[in-house]
């Protein structure tokens, strides 16, 4: 397995594209993802950037693994989503990304009258991610959803769109953190979801019971109200180890993803939490 960072772990930084690659290039990674273009100039045309990303990702020799986006195929209309996630499939291309991960809906509008149930929502999810894939598979990208956004965040949801879409071009970004946003145990989650994992990524929370006070800035809450904060790798509450146990069990020996979104410098953030995951991954036998 091997260490990558996302763009996203770089937020705080107000740097672009172009800026994060030199970064991550100066912090000695060989592997980066893109969460969206940072900070495109509003004058570009996103191939032309895309392009001009991946020419300073060969120069500093960095691979870029996947490239992340939003979506919401329940409220921003099917076919329209299809075809503007088709054009995010070529800035993958251009950037020369193997993985392109998307949502797939952060549910139904509080104005929507009908069923609002995660099966209702599902024939849809499948239409879209199906028609996505099967574009993206064409030009050598394999398409993921992701474990986050609420909606679509618990294991047995995800394995079962997953499943529905039923197509060797699709599966997943398995965030070993994001588990916790639905009150998940991560270590189980985890386990249930090995054999469906195409990309990785290692965060980590800080976590504290619903029944206690609120504890105030930098924090948010899960969906039954418990309260979470993005943490440093190693220091918060995320079964770490123990997952990185189960995907080495399991053969998984693709990139893991450093996301980091804690209240901390996020220099200081990704270079503590990456000298942490790299001494468990020594452990992990």
């Amino acid at each position: 397995m091997g260490i990558g960072v996302s763009s996203y772990s770089y937020s705080k930084c107000r740097m672009d594209a172009l800026q994060i690659v030199h970064k991550a290039a100066e912090m000695g990674f060989k592997h980066i993802e893109f969460s969206g273009l940072p900070l495109m100039p509003d004058d570009m045309d996103p191939l032309v950037y895309a392009a001009e990303v991946k020419q300073a990702c060969d120069e500093a020799g960095i691979e870029v693994v996947n490239y992340a986006v939003g979506a919401d195929f329940i409220n921003n209309g099917l076919d329209n989503e299809i075809e503007r996630l088709k054009q995010e499939v070529k800035i993958a291309f251009e950037l020369g990304a193997s993985f392109m991960r998307h949502d797939a809906t952060y549910g139904f509008s509080p104005d929507y009258h009908g069923p609002r149930g995660f099966d209702d929502a599902l024939p849809v999810l499948v239409k879209g991610y199906r028609a996505v894939t099967e574009y993206a598979e064409g030009l050598g990208i394999k398409t993921m959803v992701e474990n986050h956004g609420f909606f679509c965040q618990d294991s047995d949801r995800v394995e079962k769109l997953i499943n529905g879409v039923n197509h060797t071009n699709f599966g997943l970004l398995l965030d070993i953190g994001n588990f916790l946003c639905a009150d998940e145990d991560p270590a189980i989650a985890v386990g249930k979801l090995l054999p469906y994992v195409f990309h990785v990524h290692v965060k980590d929370f800080h976590v504290k019971s619903g029944m206690l006070p609120d504890p105030g800035d930098g924090w948010f809450k899960s969906r039954a109200g418990n309260y979470l904060r993005g943490a440093i790798i190693g220091h918060g509450d995320v079964p770490v180890i123990q997952c990185l146990k189960m995907l080495k069990t399991y053969g998984y020996d693709g990139v893991i993803s450093i996301e980091f979104e804690g209240m901390e410098d996020a220099i200081l953030g990704i270079s503590v939490g990456r000298s942490n995951l790299e001494r468990y991954m020594r452990s992990v036998k």
